[in-house]
């Protein structure tokens, strides 16, 4: 049994950018493609999420620090740290039941797929581990592994019913046919997709209206995606009261970030939707023609410009939320990074309107610090047992990516 644990944790230890590729081509082979073909396709969306994450390194070396700049100038103190997705990865994957995940999670996929209880086939294993999150919780506070496993399976049935709801928007806003997302990050957030709709009714505020095309309109270059991510980038630096060197700096890396994100995922489109196609052609031969929709990282929905800008736009928000939100113990600081994946259903869901996704953005910030405030007990108490440091001057350790997860 050890040696199992081993492997699963070996295997993982590998990141999501060797583990997809190496599913894809295994789908691709089990889906009749030649295996010419099949690990051309594996590779290609291999060296798309490297250039995905190589982006969103980019925008955590720049969003950290200047966050923490932005605190520092405000004077304040919040002692329970935003550690971020890496390191509650880490603690989620040091579980005891976190070698029963990837199998239990693979044939609870399978069995709604046959049951037709969903229509999204999962190939974003990586991502298990928000399940696997989810079940450390409840093992930790029951000491029973049945009901740890039980609450990982729950979350991901309604991580996929989620992906197959949201589907028609990934098709049509993102423009990813045979695409659905079922990333814990970013579907427990789905529910303010029913906010936005609220907002858009409202008098006065249903007028109000940017994207990045209407943007671009009514101001040329200055509307241009490149433009607004060099000057956002800027501001997030001002606010940080950056040197003007380091605003250049970082306005230049956002811009790059604007530039390069829907390029990476352009690649991973170009190596997905030959599998895609030999997916749908196979199931259709066994089961009938049904819908069947690849389940990829929420990643992919970062190319949209709509979403990196309503992100950095957030970046202060969210650090100004944290500071005067009443009852509220974290300081963001990790998870920065992430609010794309976060806000993405809300963005998809408005159109693009980044004004109704800022606003939207801010509710959902607000709930998750309050979310991540009431769990930072239990969430220090598993870092402590998986032997993460704390962080100097914190008392306690939280995350917006899973600590502040609604569903949880």
């Amino acid at each position: 049994m050890q040696g199992f644990v081993d492997f699963i944790q070996a295997f993982l230890g590998l990141g999501a950018t060797v583990i997809l590729p190496v599913v894809i081509f295994l789908l691709g082979l089990l889906f009749g493609q030649k295996p010419g073909k099949a690990f051309r396709s594996g590779l290609t969306i291999g060296v798309a999420f490297v250039g995905i994450f190589l982006v969103i390194d980019l925008l955590t070396l720049n969003l950290g620090p200047a966050a923490q700049g932005m605190v520092d100038r405000l004077g304040v103190s919040l002692n329970t740290i935003d550690i971020g997705w890496p390191a509650t990865s880490s603690i989620a994957w040091a579980s005891t039941i976190a070698a029963f995940i990837i199998p239990l999670g693979l044939v609870v996929n399978v069995i709604m797929l046959v049951t037709k209880t969903t229509k999204t086939m999962n190939v974003d294993i990586w991502n298990f581990w928000h399940y696997t999150f989810m079940g450390a919780i409840v093992y930790t506070v029951s000491g029973s592994i049945v009901q740890g496993l039980i609450a990982a399976t729950l979350f991901q049935i309604i991580c996929l019913k989620i992906a197959d709801w949201t589907q028609p928007m990934v098709r049509d806003f993102y423009e990813m046919p045979g695409v659905s997302v079922a990333t814990g990050s970013t579907i427990s957030y789905a529910p303010f997709i029913f906010v936005v709709k609220g907002l858009q009714k409202i008098p006065g505020i249903n007028k109000l209206h940017a994207d990045p095309d209407s943007i671009q309109k009514r101001f040329g270059v200055f509307g241009d995606s490149m433009v607004i991510g060099l000057i956002l980038g800027a501001a997030i630096g001002a606010l940080a009261g950056y040197g003007v060197g380091d605003i250049i700096n970082i306005g230049i890396s956002m811009a790059a970030v604007m530039v390069l994100m829907p390029r990476m995922v352009k690649i991973l489109m170009e190596g997905l939707m030959p599998v895609s196609e030999s997916a749908r052609t196979w199931l259709n031969k066994h089961f009938g023609d049904r819908e069947i929709n690849i389940g990829l990282d929420a990643a992919v929905l970062l190319g949209h410009p709509s979403v990196i800008a309503t992100a950095l736009i957030l970046t202060p928000v969210t650090v100004l939320i944290a500071v005067i939100l009443p009852g509220n113990a974290v300081l963001p600081f990790g998870d920065l990074a992430t609010i794309p994946f976060v806000i993405a259903f809300v963005v998809g869901a408005s159109k693009g309107n980044i004004i109704h996704s800022v606003i939207v953005g801010s509710i959902m910030i607000a709930v998750s610090l309050y979310v991540a405030t009431d769990i930072a007990p239990l969430f220090t108490d598993m870092a402590m047992r998986a032997d993460i440091n704390l962080p100097e001057g914190s008392a306690q350790v939280s995350s917006i990516d899973q600590g502040g997860n609604i569903v949880n």
